[in-house]
């Protein structure tokens, strides 16, 4: 399973995550959900050991998760992406293989099949030549997830993968999320919205900076416990 133990982080005399600990099982879909500025990007960022913590403990299948992260595999937020950037469809998805090969060696056949297999089970690999910042927002969206099924991880992780993406994408990004549950992977998302999407989900960690609560919608989503999240006037809005 997934451990976080007593995570917290402190950025320059702020407290961004005040000692938070839940167990995941492996073969879940977790969505993560609460209000801006509820240090739910940052949770994800310190389970990948991309930010600093204060302290605590990160296991994934007994392990420490930064001896993994070959196993593991991130979309961040569109919004931190150079879109610019020179690169295509293809290499993009190809970089998901770069740290496993090295960066001067040559991509096996099999590797090739792989990110011609994720690039069309998105519906993207007639685009594969298309430079990377021509493309919409979900056709972007879904480059990026077929970069994380190329990688073949075991442990993914997603920050708003459904922001300003299209019915087509979501529903793609939906179907995968559901077959890779299937397959046994652990699936951590983040969700901004609370409507009918939460139902995909086998539990739910709700965030304020501190766990507020964890477990399947019916418990989570409740008008007590969104009021310590999110106020209360919004919690009346959400319940």
């Amino acid at each position: 399973m997934l451990e976080v133990q007593n995570l917290s982080v402190n950025y320059r005399g702020t407290q961004a995550l005040n000692d938070v600990s839940f167990c995941i099982p492996v073969g879940q879909l977790v969505g993560i959900i609460g209000p801006n500025g509820a240090g739910k990007s940052t949770l994800v960022e310190a389970i990948l050991n991309l930010v600093p913590v204060t302290q605590g403990i990160v296991r994934f299948k007994e392990m420490p998760l930064r001896r993994q992260l070959l196993k593991t595999a991130y979309v961040p937020q569109r919004s931190l992406v150079d879109w610019d950037y020179p690169v295509t469809v293809w290499n993009v998805v190809m970089m998901a293989q770069t740290v496993q090969t090295g960066l001067f060696k040559g991509f096996s056949r099999q590797t090739r099949h792989l990110a011609q297999a994720s690039l069309e089970r998105v519906g993207m690999y007639e685009l594969r030549h298309r430079s990377i910042g021509e493309l919409s927002g979900g056709q972007q969206q879904r480059v990026f997830l077929a970069r994380a099924l190329a990688k073949e991880a075991e442990l993914l992780i997603f920050d708003e993968p459904f922001t300003a993406v299209d019915r087509k994408t979501e529903d793609i990004i939906f179907d995968i999320f559901q077959e890779l549950r299937a397959a046994g992977k652990t699936l951590l998302v983040i969700n901004h919205d609370l409507g009918d999407s939460l139902a995909i989900y086998d539990q739910l960690l709700l965030l304020n900076k501190r766990l507020i609560a964890q477990g399947p919608r019916q418990e989570v989503v409740t008008s007590d416990n969104l009021e310590r999240a999110y106020g209360r006037g919004l919690a009346r809005v959400f319940a």
